[in-house]
């Protein structure tokens, strides 16, 4: 049997999108694990930031909170790039059915479409954003659901950390995925108290082979020492110094975040 047959079901859709499931092995089934869209909103001006925060807390959070998705995570970068303002949008899907039919419910909800009109009817010339970039994400088996981070830090002092890691190829991908659950690093995490949000492989977006995952500080000093005892932690090391775990991370990208007031997370 191929590791791919034995270990995970990875089709492959073009060059970008990956739907990744593991096999009855596991026990966790497919249906139980969450569906998370990342929205990263791409703004020009403050004006912009405003019509969109307006319209996320106004509408599109009550909407969804209607629709039955009880936590949405909006979060803005520690750092502001002023050339190239963020806002970060989490929302969490029980299915991948819930996640594809959302839009069209929303389209028929009346007292959103009111309280978002600045947004939703915006003109061509004045648009409430620059892009939006979308990732579709999949939980991993060892944490199939979300988690709203148990902090005692005010949302303003927060640090929450976004970790992207792509891989060189498919292979170097499973492989990673498999070292964050099987593997145990998931468990070493929980046994640090990192407080994650979630963990998931990418199936969508414009960097896979890449997992991302969140974790959550009650402020940048509570962060570093996390990670110092991570680093230095026997079962990290013993980890790392399997062959089959070796080389399977070619690119790490990480965004610090803090939530928003109005943020579920």
């Amino acid at each position: 049997m191929s590791m791919y047959s034995k270990n995970y079901l990875y089709p492959v859709i073009g060059l970008s999108l990956f739907l990744i499931s593991f096999c009855a092995s596991t026990h966790v089934k497919a249906a139980e694990r969450y569906y998370y869209q990342l929205k990263v909103y791409h703004l020009k001006t403050e004006t912009q930031v405003t019509r969109v925060e307006h319209y996320l807390q106004y509408a599109y959070i009550p909407a969804m909170h209607k629709l039955g998705v009880k936590n949405v995570g909006v979060f803005k970068p520690v750092d502001v790039d002023t050339a190239d303002r963020k806002i970060y949008v989490l929302t969490p899907f029980r299915s991948f059915e819930e996640l594809e039919n959302a839009p069209q419910k929303l389209v028929k909800d009346e007292q959103y479409l009111a309280d978002g009109k600045d947004y939703i009817d915006a003109a061509y010339n004045d648009v409430p954003y620059t892009r939006i970039e979308t990732i579709i994400l999949k939980a991993f088996p060892d944490m199939p659901g979300y988690a709203v981070p148990n902090l005692t830090a005010n949302k303003p002092d927060r640090v929450y950390e976004l970790r992207s890691y792509e891989s060189p190829t498919e292979k170097y991908h499973i492989s990673k995925l498999k070292m964050f659950n099987e593997g145990g690093e998931i468990v070493l995490f929980k046994k640090l108290n990192f407080n994650a949000a979630f963990y998931a492989a990418v199936i969508s977006g414009g960097h896979t082979p890449n997992l991302m995952y969140m974790t959550t500080f009650n402020n940048k000093q509570d962060r570093d020492e996390h990670w110092k005892a991570f680093s230095s932690s026997p079962e990290w090391k013993a980890l790392t110094a399997q062959e089959q775990y070796q080389h399977n991370v070619s690119k790490n990208d990480d965004v610090f975040l803090h939530p928003v007031a109005y943020s579920d997370f």
